[in-house]
Formats: structure tokens, sequence, C-alpha cells
């Protein structure tokens, strides 16, 4: 079970630099006014920490708004070139990564295919190892000017130690991944899990921005849900909250990678939308046995095109999925849930459509009232992109600290969507 942490000062004023830095990037050019305004801290606060941001040079002054009478106010926007971040996203069938500037815009792109038979834990790293080098050349960029490099891995995830420890995919147990990668890689590391990568992309620039409590579903190959409440990100105790692809869809239903049996992403994730096309017709051309991503999309052409079996194998799914989707709506009440990640991406409206109409089916009226259900609009990886903002909070905690040292992993700031521990190799206890 985990201990209850006690926020320090230190990790307040993280919280405090990195929720500036987010209104920034967000709402470039700003002023400190409407800093103060949008984050609800004090003016003098946030004259301090703009003034640590420039003096690092993540922000930069770039002249005053336009002013009807009075003193014109200074305006700041973020410094794109002032470093670059990498996000990685580790999934079942690739490894994705994408290197961002301070905007978290997109400056290059690499994927690995993982094969099926390569998913032992130094094969893994290698894939993760050559495309972390391929987005540095891409980009041509300077190594000192990397700032961290945030890595999600499907399963449960120990963030403060850096382990993987249990990734159902490949059962995978207590991989210590970060010291893998370390081994390879030499830029600050940040670990943490698709669920929360594709959570805070929404926070920041994706459907969920502006909202106290979102859920955003994550179909895959794995299935889970990134919630956030309150306006933070909700990790629960151990690291583990949104687990709802193992939560159980049907009384001793279809195996599950977990070892349980009826679970929601036996049914919803792209294994078990190839369950359900192949219940429905087993000789289907659009059905392609070993491969995920050719499959899903012949699904999707053959809804565009009108074919009866993708059409009966998507309402299918989105039966499942819909009633899935309708006990979030109960349990959490949120004011919008997003599907995202590559198969939501791949199936679309045709999808949305039939998911909206089973979640009618089945959630509550009242909080279905206040929900509403979209695609993510996020045009690049949402987790890769996610996966940036936590090696971005990273590198804020190791302000002040001498010699570049890690800092010891630390409390996450409540109210910061993202907030990672760095990773360290001293033998400070986990918070």
């Amino acid at each position: 079970m985990g201990t209850p942490v006690k926020r320090t000062s230190r990790d307040i004023r993280t919280a405090n630099r990195y929720e500036v830095l987010r209104q920034i990037i967000a709402e470039s050019p700003t002023s400190r006014q409407e800093l103060a305004a949008a984050t609800g801290l004090s003016l003098a606060t946030v004259a301090t920490l703009v003034g640590e941001l420039l003096d690092l040079r993540m922000i930069t002054e770039v002249g005053f708004e336009d002013s009807a009478g009075g003193r014109p106010r200074g305006l700041v926007a973020v410094n794109a070139s002032g470093g670059a971040l990498i996000g990685v996203d580790i999934a079942e069938t690739y490894v994705h990564v994408e290197l961002f500037d301070l905007g978290l815009n997109v400056l290059a792109r690499a994927e690995e295919d993982v094969r099926a038979g390569e998913s032992l834990p130094g094969q893994v790293v290698a894939h993760v190892a050559t495309a972390v080098g391929s987005v540095v050349a891409q980009a041509g960029i300077e190594g000192a000017r990397v700032l961290g490099v945030g890595v999600s891995v499907p399963g449960q995830v120990d963030r403060a130690t850096g382990i993987s420890e249990y990734a159902p995919n490949w059962d995978w147990h207590e991989v210590p991944l970060l010291d893998l990668l370390t081994e390879h890689i030499a830029y600050p590391l940040y670990l943490d899990n698709p669920l929360r990568a594709s959570a805070v992309a929404e926070l920041w620039f994706g459907a969920a921005r502006g909202a106290r409590n979102a859920v955003v579903v994550n179909l895959g190959t794995g299935v889970g849900a990134g919630l956030v409440l309150g306006g933070g990100l909700h990790r629960g105790v151990s690291n583990s909250a949104g687990e709802w692809g193992h939560t159980t869809m049907v009384l001793d239903g279809r195996p599950c990678r977990c070892g349980n049996q009826g679970c929601v992403e036996a049914y919803v994730g792209a294994r078990g939308i190839m369950t359900n096309l192949r219940e429905l017709a087993p000789d289907s051309p659009l059905l392609h046995p070993e491969d995920q991503t050719a499959t899903i999309d012949a699904l999707a052409r053959g809804v565009a095109e009108g074919d009866p079996v993708a059409c009966r194998t998507v309402h299918e799914t989105a039966r499942y999925l819909g009633a899935g989707v309708a006990d979030l709506v109960n349990l959490f009440n949120p004011e919008i849930v997003v599907l995202s990640s590559w198969v939501a991406l791949a199936l679309g409206e045709p999808l949305l459509r039939e998911v909206r109409e089973a979640v009618a089916r089945h959630a509550l009226p009242r909080p279905l009232a206040a929900t509403e259900i979209v695609l993510s609009p996020i045009p690049t990886d949402p987790v890769c992109l996610g996966a940036a903002t936590f090696a971005l909070e990273g590198a804020l905690r190791t302000v002040g600290q001498k010699n570049g040292k890690r800092a010891s992993p630390g409390a996450s700031p409540g109210a910061s969507p993202g907030a990672s521990p760095v990773r360290t190799r001293t033998a400070t206890p986990p918070a």
C-alpha cells in the first residue's frame, strides 16, 4: 500500500512553476496578470516564477500588449528553442518516439516495429535507444538541449523506482526499465504509463483542456482510462488508477491477458475486436490473424464502403464499449469522455456514433446529460506528447540543484497534471 505523501514547499513551488509554464505554452503570448488570473496564484508569486523561467531561457519577453490607458502590460511567450523534450510511446507492436521543442511542437519522429518474439526487455530497450537517437539526429540538435525523455510503457509502473512492475502484454514482472534505458540513453529519464500520458496530453492540448473532471479512454491493443478529477491527474495510492480495461464486462467471459476472464479489454481492445470479427465471420478477408493494425484498418475501410461484416463488427464492439463507458460516466460524472489512441483514431466517427448511442442506453440520465463524448483532436501521438510533459515537469523539478544532479523521488504536485518524480540513482527511498 502506498505511503501518504507530505508536500514540501519545494513540491509546491515546482507545481506552481509547472502550472505557470503550462499556461504560457497554451496561451502565448500572455501577461503576468493573465497568468495570475488563470492559475489562481498571486501576482507577486507569478512575477517571481516568470523571472525564474526567464532565467532558465524557457520563456522570453515579447513586448507589450495594446493599452487603452494606463501602463501597458509586458507579455511573455514560450522560448521554443530553449530546449527539447522527447516522448516515447512503447506499445505491444511498436515503439514510437517524438522530439518536441519547448512549445511542444513536433520536430522529429521515429518508429520501430516490435515483432512477435521481440518483447524481451533488452530487445525493447534497443528499439527505444535506436528511435531516440534517430529523432535527435533528424532534429539536428545538440544533446545538451535535450532536457529529458518521458517514457510510457503499458501496465503497472512504479514511477519512483523506474520499474515496470507488470506488463501483461509481454508478461513482464519487476523489470528495471529505467536502469536498462540509462545504459543506452544519456538524458534524464521519466517513466509512467499511457493512461496518464494520454490524459495529460488531452488536458494540455486536447478535448479535456479546461475541464475539471474528464476521462480519457485509451483504445489500442490494451485498454484503460486516464482520470482527471478536480482539475488534476488522478493516480491512485500506488499509481495504478485507471485500469478500467481489467474490470469485468462479462462474467466467465473471454480470457484476458491479465489472467482473469471477461475483462473490458477482451472485447474492445484490438485483440478483442479481432475476436468479435472472427466470431461473426471467421473466413472474412477483413481479418488478418497476425496483424492487428491491418485488421483495424480493413474494418475502417469496410465501414466506409458499407461492408455488412465490418459494420456489424464495429456495432458489436461499440455495444461493449458503450456499456463500459456508461460505467465510467456513472462512476465519475465527468464533463467529457475522450476516445483516444490508434484504434479510436482508425475507426473514427462511425465508432463514436455507435458508442454514443450505446452509452445513452446504459448510463443514468443525470450524469449522461452533463457528459460529452468525443474523439481526441490531437493530431500527433497523444502518448508521446503526454510523456514529453513528464520530462518537462522533471526538468522543472531539478531547477536550483547543483551540478545538474537529479532530484530524489518526491511528492507529486497534487494540482499538477502529469507530475512525475525525477529518475535517481541515490539511495533516498521514494515518497
